[in-house]
């Protein structure tokens, strides 16, 4: 297969999908051996400022309307449910410190959490339940989705703002500590806290999440 004609047939399979497909998936879908990320790197050099865009997000690729024609769009979307700030606070300090439980997100916050806010994180697929800490109680922990992800254009958690992008923007007093760090959900933290949780059944999740309310 040319590496025309593999880019041609990786973009046909990205179209035809209901959705986005990792480069695994691709290559399943393809001969043995073929270079699929040259020929993803290849599509997106040609895509590169026309009306779709070949984005990448969760290390899983898909066509998307290129950002700046998004007001085409709008009779076709549906408009956007917005948040409490009480429901940023919380879904920022949960993408922020994830795996995270609910004691430590109002810990974080200095405030408890009202009834309701996680429940509208987790109807709109912004969060999701990521197992129990090992530790007495065995709490429940919540992490952010791929929708997550998606309806902040980030690629991976690792393109969440630090510090000085967040001071830049007006987001942080341009006084605090020297010392003032932004919690990294990308780093070996998480990959450790991770394996401190005990996965559930789902059924299991489900049950505890509708009582916890």
């Amino acid at each position: 297969m040319t590496p025309e004609t593999l880019e041609r047939a990786v973009e046909a399979l990205l179209f035809a999908a209901a959705g986005p497909l990792s480069a695994a998936e691709l290559a399943y879908r393809l001969p043995e051996g073929v270079d699929v990320g040259q020929a993803l790197a290849s599509l997106k050099a040609r895509y590169a400022g026309r009306g779709v865009a070949l984005e990448v997000i969760n290390d899983r690729w898909q066509f998307r309307t290129a950002a700046d024609l998004g007001y085409l769009m709008v009779e076709e979307r549906e408009e956007p449910r917005r948040l409490s700030k009480a429901a940023l606070e919380t879904l920022a300090i949960i993408a922020y410190h994830q795996p995270v439980t609910r004691a430590e997100i109002e810990s974080v916050r200095g405030v408890g959490l009202s009834r309701g806010t996680l429940d509208v994180l987790h109807e709109m697929n912004l969060i999701r339940l990521r197992g129990r800490r090992r530790t007495p109680g065995r709490p429940v922990t919540y992490g952010t989705t791929e929708t997550f992800l998606e309806q902040f254009s980030l690629p991976s958690l690792a393109d969440l703002p630090g510090v000085a992008e967040m001071r830049a923007a007006g987001l942080l007093d341009l006084n605090v500590p020297a010392d003032f760090m932004v919690p990294d959900p990308s780093s070996g933290q998480v990959l450790e806290d991770a394996a401190m949780l005990e996965d559930m059944e789902e059924v299991e999740f489900a049950q505890d999440f509708f009582e916890a309310k």
